[in-house]
């Protein structure tokens, strides 16, 4: 019997990356080869980069080297942003056969066997992305059957001053409505229950469309899959969410009360620096409108401090703006110089220790955030629903409809499961719970 050909994809950086990944290792299983762990040493190693940062670049190539010291007779296989940007420097890497840019990845499972096969020479593959249609890539449900990630838009359209990401990945494009509901429609009947819309601009999906069609008229659509219990999306920039979308989502029953929101900064003058679309009191009008609509709503945002020219009194805005918008979560990054964007040749750079300082100033308001609000929902003592996700030997854990981390005492895993709890107490980060 001939021996299995094997492989190994590393992911770096978003959800969309890890999508692409998901269904081109699931393709080449199909294909009859043998996915492995990236510690193993495999034939063929498939590495879907990250630019977002410099260290991200850095990490990357880390990567790449850790997979051709084990391996140097594997096919090396280099995609993603890192890629799409610097693809000579990709390429040349030692080791390294085929760098394909962000917009082919559906061709790289095949690829990969024909290189297997036949090594050539080095191939690099640069589609342009900003004169292509959407790369329509499929995945299957999850082996948890639990959250599935579908792709439903790929590119960006803004110019953010700091953000690199436009030049990896293209403008906006949709992938159409007809190709997102039937791969809803599969993975529910796989038995997944939750579904996570995601995008590089996931509130553009549609925009460009020759008809009016956007993420909320699919919200609509994928809200009525028989089966489906959970909708879920993907960062949302705060100027997206206007009266007209939250007025067409509000009583779709199976979208959750929880939105991502790409918010950056809460102080209006280093948004207009940043060249965001909104100003604190847009998002302040969007969000409370929101509340005012979803029952029991919750969100999480990115921020990043020390962007450059922020002063004291700049940061001091943004602590108020978070302590009185009461974010569940927030995902907070210093600010990364990335050269090639507009940010990196601004004036008044911040320091990377009053940077790290005002990192922890906003941990510190997070805390106190999350901790009065996991409070409220101990002292409340009502019956919430939770999808299981995990065991972890000790406890089930999942999450409710809000986002909100729950772990109950249990002797196995309940990985997919919808099950009513009564809360009990809290640590900060958990709910600790029993089942009802």
């Amino acid at each position: 019997m001939d021996k299995k050909i094997s492989a190994a994809l590393i992911t770096l950086g978003c959800r969309v990356n890890q999508y692409e990944s998901d269904a081109m290792m699931q393709e080449l299983a199909k294909l009859g080869v043998e996915i492995k762990a990236s510690s193993e040493k495999c034939d063929i190693y498939i590495i879907n980069t990250c630019s977002v940062t410099a260290e991200s670049d850095r990490k990357s190539k880390q990567l790449i080297r850790r997979c051709v010291a084990k391996n140097p007779n594997a096919v090396i296989i280099v995609t993603g942003c890192f890629a799409q940007i610097n693809p000579k420097e990709a390429l040349s890497m030692e080791g390294v056969d085929f760098v394909c840019g962000n917009n082919a990845k559906s061709m790289i499972p095949k690829k990969a066997l024909e290189l297997f096969k036949s090594k050539t020479q080095k191939e690099l593959f640069l589609p342009d992305i900003f004169h292509s249609s959407f790369d329509t890539m499929i995945v299957g449900a999850p082996l948890t059957r639990t959250r599935a990630f579908i792709k439903i838009e790929d590119g960006c359209d803004s110019k953010c001053a700091y953000c690199i990401i436009p030049r990896a990945r293209g403008n906006v494009r949709s992938n159409p409505k007809e190709n997102v509901i039937k791969e809803v429609k599969n993975i529910v009947s796989e038995g997944c229950c939750e579904v996570v819309l995601t995008g590089i601009e996931t509130a553009a999906y549609g925009k460009d469309f020759e008809n009016e069609y956007s993420l909320a008229d699919l919200l609509c659509e994928i809200n009525e899959i028989e089966g489906l219990k959970r909708i879920r999306l993907g960062s949302l920039d705060p100027a997206s969410i206007t009266k007209d979308f939250t007025d067409k989502i509000k009583t779709l029953d199976k979208v959750m009360p929880h939105f991502h929101i790409s918010m950056q900064t809460g102080c209006t003058r280093i948004l207009n620096l940043m060249r965001r679309k909104y100003n604190t009191d847009m998002a302040r009008k969007n969000l409370n409108y929101l509340r005012e609509c979803i029952k029991d709503v919750m969100f999480s945002a990115d921020v990043i401090t020390g962007f450059p020219g922020e002063t004291e009194e700049d940061f001091k805005e943004t602590l108020e703006f978070f302590k009185e918008q009461g974010f569940l979560h927030l995902h907070i990054f210093p600010y990364s110089k990335r050269e090639g964007t507009e940010a990196a040749n601004m004036p008044n750079q911040v320091e990377e220790c009053v940077k790290k300082e005002r990192l922890l100033r906003l941990e510190q308001v997070e805390k106190e955030t999350k901790k009065a609000i996991l409070d409220g929902i101990v002292s409340k003592g009502e019956r919430i629903e939770v999808l299981f996700e995990s065991f972890d030997g000790e406890y089930a854990c999942g999450h409710t409809s809000n986002f909100i981390e729950v772990k109950v005492p249990y002797t196995r895993k309940l990985g997919g499961e919808l099950k009513y709890i009564m809360p009990l107490s809290h640590d900060g980060k958990y709910i600790y719970a029993e089942l009802i």
